[in-house]
């Protein structure tokens, strides 16, 4: 107890990826499905046509074709952008595809059954107005984002209890998704892969997410250096919370790398 609960940032994108993992196994969501099934059309500033091109997929795999502020940029498919903007459309998706708010669905599918009861969605006052926010904010503690990390690597079973009922869904969720940046999954970031496009970079690169760590290490990441790495091969969890390093928002990758060099120093 007396763990600081905070706004984890961009984590939350991986544990909404968890959720729409569990409504596709109850078959309340379609991830082939058009946005526009759930929300309605206009909920983008792209016409009629190529609005409904960008399916639920498109948004998990930042492949939509918009920018931040829902504008058409490129058919959808075709280019890879990390769009907080539009991501954050699929709290809507999930509300609506579920008939229940995200704060109800979170507590039902994840918190509660994984003992996260410090864990809630909290209102973001300061992103009215920003493009490039979500209006809410998953907030939790180190210990409650290391369970949501074992519950990781268990692939989705808690005790013994499999809170996912979507068989093939993890490892859909943790393999490129795309070609385009093959270092993302839907809303996870994958480790040992050929190529990386990080969120500040305009195109992928050759090398992997982050060379001196485990191959299969998946990573849940936002800004102001919040984390959740899972390692599948060493049944290893690290989170980290607290007050950024060095400047402000950005993804301070070389620190995530000497991290990991003294860490597989450290390992058995």
């Amino acid at each position: 107890g007396g763990d600081v609960v905070e706004d984890v940032a961009s984590v939350q994108k991986s544990v909404v990826a968890f959720l729409t993992g569990v409504a596709e196994g109850k078959r309340l969501i379609d991830l082939e499905a058009p946005v526009s099934h759930y929300l309605g059309h206009g909920w983008s500033k792209a016409n009629e046509e190529a609005e409904f091109a960008i399916t639920v997929r498109h948004l998990m795999t930042m492949t939509s074709g918009l920018n931040d502020a829902g504008e058409y940029q490129a058919p959808a498919g075709l280019t890879w952008r990390y769009n907080t903007g539009m991501y954050s459309k699929m709290i809507g998706i999930l509300e609506k595809a579920a008939g229940a708010d995200i704060e109800k669905l979170t507590a039902e599918w994840l918190t509660a059954p994984a003992g996260m009861s410090d864990s809630k969605w909290v209102r973001r006052a300061w992103s009215a107005g920003n493009d490039a926010a979500n209006s809410i904010g998953f907030a939790t503690t180190p210990r409650d984002l290391a369970r949501f990390g074992l519950l990781v690597l268990a692939k989705g079973s808690w005790n013994g209890r499999d809170l996912l009922h979507n068989p093939g869904y993890f490892e859909r969720m943790l393999r490129p998704s795309q070609d385009l940046n093959p270092s993302y999954g839907l809303l996870w970031w994958l480790n040992g892969q050929a190529r990386v496009q990080h969120p500040s970079e305009a195109q992928a690169r050759p090398g992997s997410l982050t060379p001196s760590a485990p191959k299969d290490l998946v990573a849940a990441q936002g800004a102001q250096d919040r984390k959740c790495f899972v390692v599948p091969s060493l049944g290893l969890v690290v989170t980290r919370l607290g007050a950024p390093r060095g400047r402000g928002s950005t993804l301070d990758l070389k620190w995530d790398d000497e991290f990991w060099k003294r860490l597989m120093k450290a390992a058995p």
